[in-house]
């Protein structure tokens, strides 16, 4: 039974896996406008399932949760306003306008729904816009750079090529527990092989970038991008870990099979998405 029941899980992962890496080719390789969507749909899931995990939506005693509130409505129109502006707007400042707004308008419901909504509630809506919203929208910033239906690529290398290296690394060599109280399976040894294998990764599609485009220096590039984005990408999954623990939960969602919600899917590459991006705009200067 149990051997059915992984099998089913195992096989479930496999083909969610297969519709996820088609889904990113048919999104990023057009980019513009069918990426932007695409970012921005995932961008309101995700941050439904933290406002639900973080408790901003009240969950009756029987496990169901309610209807949506004003302040996850309020975010949900800040997110569509942010990527209007990320996608209309070439001016950095219009996207950190919208940022503060946010807050100011997050804070609007609060005071004029008082005492509907608890202090907590609305720092965690605002948490949940910065860490599913806007930082997965650096993905579709790193696809407009130059060259960057090559570069953007290096936000999953980072992460997913990571974490296919820390696992097998982790299986043949792990012996010292990296987060024993939070995750006791991850050990040190894996983490080293996520980062080497993601920056090896990294300077070889660097190499190949080199070829194809007819510049230097990616290789090297590439290979910190990915290094430092693997260890962005493991404190990114241990985070995501560490809020389901606090709220006593297993999954963000069951929007994927065999994975879970967006944040369980996408939880590193929200973090090394932002870092992609800026370490290339630091070395490329």
């Amino acid at each position: 039974m149990a051997s059915n029941i992984l099998g089913k899980i195992s096989k479930e992962r496999t083909i969610s896996a297969v519709v996820i890496v088609i889904a990113a080719l048919a999104s990023i390789l057009p980019g513009g406008i069918v990426l932007a969507a695409v970012l921005f749909l995932i961008s309101i899931i995700g941050f439904l399932e933290l406002t639900k995990a973080c408790g901003v939506r009240e969950k009756a005693d029987s496990g169901v949760y309610g209807k949506i509130n004003g302040l996850e409505i309020m975010g949900c129109a800040v997110i569509t306003c942010y990527y209007a502006a990320v996608y209309f707007v070439q001016d950095t400042s219009w996207w950190v306008m919208v940022i503060i707004m946010a807050l100011i308008a997050i804070m609007f419901v609060y005071v004029f729904g008082f005492p509907k909504f608890h202090a907590s509630q609305v720092m965690d809506t605002y948490f949940a816009l910065i860490y599913a919203p806007v930082m997965l929208s650096f993905v579709f910033l790193t696809r407009q750079l130059e060259h960057g239906i090559y570069l953007v690529w290096m936000i999953f290398i980072s992460s997913w090529i990571s974490d296919t290296f820390a696992y097998l690394t982790g299986v043949l060599f792990g012996k010292h527990k990296l987060a024993p109280v939070l995750s006791p399976k991850k050990s040190i040894e894996g983490s080293l092989g996520g980062i080497v294998g993601a920056a090896l990764f990294g300077a070889a599609f660097g190499l190949y970038m080199e070829h194809t485009v007819g510049e230097e220096n990616f290789a090297m590039l590439l290979a910190v991008v990915g290094g430092v984005g693997s260890v962005i990408s493991q404190v990114g999954d241990l985070a995501a870990s560490a809020i389901k623990r606090n709220h006593e939960i297993k999954d963000y969602g069951k929007l994927i099979p065999g994975h879970g919600g967006i944040m369980d899917r996408f939880d590193s590459v929200i973090f090394t998405a932002p870092i992609t991006y800026f370490l290339i705009l630091l070395f490329r200067q």
